[in-house]
Formats: structure tokens, sequence, C-alpha cells
């Protein structure tokens, strides 16, 4: 099979558009896959995908199709992500592929990922095949959305190709579009070998299993590899390519997409985004990696049975291994031992995370409300210090202002919704930057927001006061300076750091009273009176008392002088103060939650 008969893409298009769907056809029309084998998105193989029909990981299949022109033809397929939080994946994907089938949904047109997505594939310098997707719906309207791909992309109309997914009407149509405009790969077989490493994942038998795309030369198995970041050497177990199983060959050539069981055992010496070369025959340097992503969100996990810490830490170097963006660091606190510092690159994937830990590994997990990375400049010296968690903030008298970071954020809706998007965007801090309207009724709104105000419920928020047809994307524009404070909460008078929180200072009375009138339900009653006192630096801003569980130590006294009855009650009174000078109050998980379930009605 020559290079010429190759052809890379990648499927990439906003959340809930029909992509793992689209991959299912091509698979059966291309016979990939026999009819018993089939099913429902069968390249989203993680039980959390198939139960929110969200694709998490970018998953690689190799396809053979004998096209029109009676010439049969090698595609290799990248099904990727939809939502915000996982581009890193799509653009990791973008890198081992010429071109991108960009689907949009006929009845909703083009929203935020899959505009963000494009402008990815654009950079990459991708062919573009734009498919209208579920025309076999009532609602849809397959030529006003393809005019509206035309005035966005640039690509007439008439080229965008209708198609309906779930039903396989006009797919084929798709793989001779990807056969005739998706260029063969520019290789060089007689160049050292160069193989860009777009994903991973541990196996127990084989090791690190690194998903490659070879640019340059050819890969035999047993040839010994060298990792160009940190020349580690490894033998492969195994090398082939995806049908979608893992299925051996004897040699990988340039052009091709497919794996290299390395046999390595340690997280570390495996790195997506790493370059794999021959150790007999090194090329002279990597390939252009991927840029570092920055996480976004920082959120404490800590495991609630203290004897679980070096599980956690086995898992989350295992996930860290196919999910290049997740970071992270021991930490302690007060309250709950022993943990980690974990960076997300946003809610959602910090709560597929915390899912995947609890599942996986068996782990019973605590996790403290999430916060964002702060940079404080200290007085005197002008040091910048970067702080992940609110309880490393300094006394407000050692620096002299805080930074938080910005986003510029995007919000494609249908001109009713503005209203509820402009009062949403008020009331989180936001400026409205400009606007735009792509197609007649709809309308683009672009704000600077705080991410602290949009980490937590700003989403769910926009999409239920829209009906679900608005969609955002957003990405980081600068740190700037802002009036904030630190919201500490004490639980019988003792500081509990997990629950602190970093909040601008018009905003901090009411998220304390808020905040204690929620743990004030959620923490248990204990046989003695416990406060809950929210407090910004040394002054207490609102208390709540959760009553004491007190025995009915009258209830024997029936009539009789009343000094009696005084008498017992002052016995009683110091047995609950010496209670509450040696007890404990336990914060249950719930109370964590509750930081995030803060509304700002």
């Amino acid at each position: 099979m020559t290079e010429s008969n190759i052809r890379n893409f990648c499927i990439i298009a906003h959340i809930d558009h029909g992509k793992s769907t689209l991959a299912d056809r091509l698979l059966q029309i291309t016979g990939t896959l026999s009819e018993r084998e089939m099913q429902e998105q069968v390249l989203d193989s993680m039980d959390l995908e198939r139960e929110k029909g969200v694709t998490i990981k970018a998953s690689a299949v190799r396809m053979n199709y004998t096209a029109q022109d009676g010439r049969t033809y090698i595609l290799n397929l990248i099904d990727t992500p939809g939502h915000v939080d996982f581009a890193y994946e799509v653009s990791r994907a973008l890198q081992g592929c010429e071109g991108a089938i960009l689907v949009v949904d006929a009845t909703q047109g083009i929203e935020a990922q899959t505009l963000a997505n494009l402008y990815l594939a654009i950079e990459s310098d991708l062919e573009i095949i734009p498919v209208i997707n579920k025309i076999d719906l009532p609602a849809a309207l397959p030529e006003d959305v393809a005019e509206e791909v035309e005035s966005v992309t640039g690509i007439a109309a008439e080229d965008a190709i209708p198609i309906s997914a779930k039903t396989g009407e006009n797919v084929a149509a798709v793989l001779e579009a990807v056969v005739q405009r998706v260029p063969p790969p520019q290789v060089d077989t007689q160049a050292p070998l160069r193989a860009l490493v777009f994903d991973s994942h541990y196996d127990s038998y084989k090791g690190v299993i690194a998903y490659v795309r070879i640019f340059e030369g050819t890969l035999d198995k047993r040839q010994w590899i060298k990792m160009m970041s940190n020349n580690v050497l490894a033998e492969p177990i195994e090398i082939g390519t995806f049908t979608p199983a893992m299925k051996p060959a004897d040699r990988l050539q340039a052009g091709e997409v497919g794996y290299i069981a390395t046999g390595l055992k340690t997280v570390r010496e495996c790195r997506v985004g790493d370059t794999i070369t021959l150790r007999d025959q090194p090329a002279s340097e990597p390939l252009p990696g991927y840029q570092k992503v920055k996480p976004m969100v920082f959120a404490g996990f800590y495991p609630s049975e203290g004897e679980d810490y070096a599980v956690l830490k086995e898992a989350l170097e295992k996930l860290q291994l196919n999910d290049a963006a997740l970071v992270f660091e021991p930490e302690t606190s007060n309250a709950l031992n022993f943990g980690f510092r974990c960076g997300f690159l946003g809610l959602f994937h910090m709560e597929i995370m915390q899912e995947r830990l609890e599942r996986e590994y068996d782990l019973d997990l605590v996790a403290t409300a999430p916060s964002v990375r702060y940079e404080v400049m200290m007085a005197g010296t002008g040091d910048i210090r970067i702080i992940d968690s609110p309880a490393e903030l300094p006394d407000p008298a050692t620096f002299d202002e805080v930074r938080e970071p910005w986003m510029d954020v995007q919000i494609f809706t249908p001109e009713e919704y503005y209203g509820v998007i402009m009062d949403l965007a008020i009331k989180r801090r936001g400026l409205l930057v400009g606007q735009e309207y792509p197609a007649p009724g709809r309308v683009v709104l672009r704000y600077e927001l705080p991410l602290a105000e949009i980490i937590v419920d700003f989403y769910d928020k926009l999409k239920s006061g829209t009906r679900g047809y608005a969609s955002m994307d957003y990405e980081f524009k600068e740190y700037r300076t802002s009036d904030l404070v630190k919201l500490e909460v004490l639980v019988n008078r003792t500081a509990v750091d997990a629950l602190a929180m970093i909040v601008h200072k018009d905003d901090a009375f009411h998220r304390g009273q808020k905040l204690v009138s929620a743990l004030k339900e959620k923490i248990p009653r204990q046989m003695f009176e416990v406060p809950i006192q929210a407090a910004v630096g040394n002054r207490i801003i609102s208390r709540a008392n959760v009553k004491a569980l007190r025995k009915d130590v009258l209830a024997k006294c029936y009539g009789g002088d009343i000094t009696r009855k005084k008498k017992l009650l002052e016995k009683q009174k110091k047995g609950k103060k010496r209670m509450k000078m040696i007890g404990t109050v336990e914060v249950p998980q719930e109370a964590f939650m509750s930081v995030l379930q803060l509304n700002d009605d």
C-alpha cells in the first residue's frame, strides 16, 4: 500500500452534533466491524462516555475503503471530543491528520465549540469537509445551516454534504469526499524514524501503550526505540494498528497511525506530545510538539480513608498518562489530612476525573470546592506569588494586590435570549466587548469575565436560562487586579481550610451568609452547640448555631421545688461546656459540595 492511498482525518463538532454516530456509520459502510460486533457509539469505550453521551477520549481506528475509482484506500479516523473542557484532546488529534470533517447539526446550526474546533483545524492547515447532520429531523434546516457554514468558513454552501448519521442516508458521500478532498500524507520513508505520540494508555501486561502518527521513516517490530524528550530506551513488545481493537503488525511506516506497546512501566517515561525515534538511527530533532496545556480550575482530592492515599496517588499517575492536562501535587489540610491539589481544564473535566477515580479505582473521595490560580504581589519586595488554594492566601497586610484570571468568552444564542444572558453576565462582573450577527436571528456576544465566576455554575445557568439553545466557548485573556478577600469558615471556632474561598469584596457578605445557612443544614447536630461562622480577616460577618442534642434531664421531676430542676439543668450545662472544649465536629462531604451550590439570586 503506497502513501498516496492513505488518508488521515478526524471528526470535529460541538457536543451532541453526532460525531460518534457518524463514526459508527463509517465503520459499518467500510465493513471494519461485522454486524455482530457493532454497537452504538462503538468508539466511546468508557462506561462514562456512554452514560453521559459525551466523547471524553480521542480514539483512533483504521478502515479499508474501496472508492468509486476502484482503488482501495486506508482511512485513519480519529474521533474527537466536543466539550470545551477537552479542547486539548482535539488539538492533539489534529496534529496527526491532513483533513477534518466538520459536523454541524441541521437543527442547531454552528455553535461555540464548532467554531473553536474549526479555528484549531485552520491553524493546523487541514482540509475542511463540512457535513450537515440530522437532516431526518422535522426541525432540520440544512440549506440555512449550509449558508451559515459558508459565511463562517468560506466553503461554498453546495460543498457541504447533507447526511443523517442515524439512518445512514448519504453517508457514503462523506467517504468519497475524504478520498477526493483530503490530501495524502507527505512522507519520507528513508529518513530516520519520527513518530508523534498523540495519546497513550497503561496496560498491566504491555506497559505504556503509545498511540502514534508516523511522520518519517519506518518501524519494524523488535527494533529498539528512544523517547526524544528524556532519552529513555525501550524494546517494543508489540506494534500494530487499530481496527478499532488493537491488531498487531510487523511494520509501521510513514503516514500511518498505529500503536507501540513500549513495555515501559512508569508513566513519566512516555509523555504525550513526545517524539519517538530509533535507538540506532536517531533523528536529529523532535517534531514540533503540542503546547503545554495550562489547568484553569484547581480542587483538592482527599481519600476519606487515610490508608487509600497511596492508591489515590497511583490512580492519578495512571490517569495523567492518558490525560496530559491533569496536574497534581500533594497537599495537607487540617480538616481532611493528606490529599492532592489537582488542576483541571474546567468543571466538567473535574467531574469526569472524580467519577473515573471513584469507579475505575474504587476510591471514596472528598473533593473541595474548585478555585482558580491567583497571582499575589507581595508588599515591599514586589515578588509575585502564585497560589492555587484559597488557604494559601497570605495576610492582607503582607501584599499590595491580588490578580485573578480573566477570560475571553463567546456566547452563541438566538436573539430572544439576549436579555437573559446580559443579566447573567452582569451578575458575574462581566464586561460586554462586542457582538456579531453571523446569521438572521442568531447573535454572538463577546464578554470578558473572571474565571472564578465562570467555573462553578455559569454554564448550567446559561443552558437553563436559554432552554439549552445558547452555547459558549472561553479562552484565557490576562491576569487583572481585583478587590479580592479570603472568606473563611469557622466550625466550632476552628477554621476549616478546605471551605475557605477567595471572593470579591462586594460579594463577601452575601456569600458568607448563604454559606453559613447552607452549612447549618448539612452539619449534623452534636451533643453540644456548634457555632458556624464566616469571617473576612478578623471580622465575623455571619454566624449560625447548630443546636445541641440534649437529654431531657427534667423528665423524672414531676412537681416539686424549682431549685431541684435548676440544679439538674446547671449540672447538664457544665457537662456540655466540658464536652465542647474537647469535642470535635466531623464535616461531611455534602458540606463541601454546598459551596458549589450557592445560588446568586
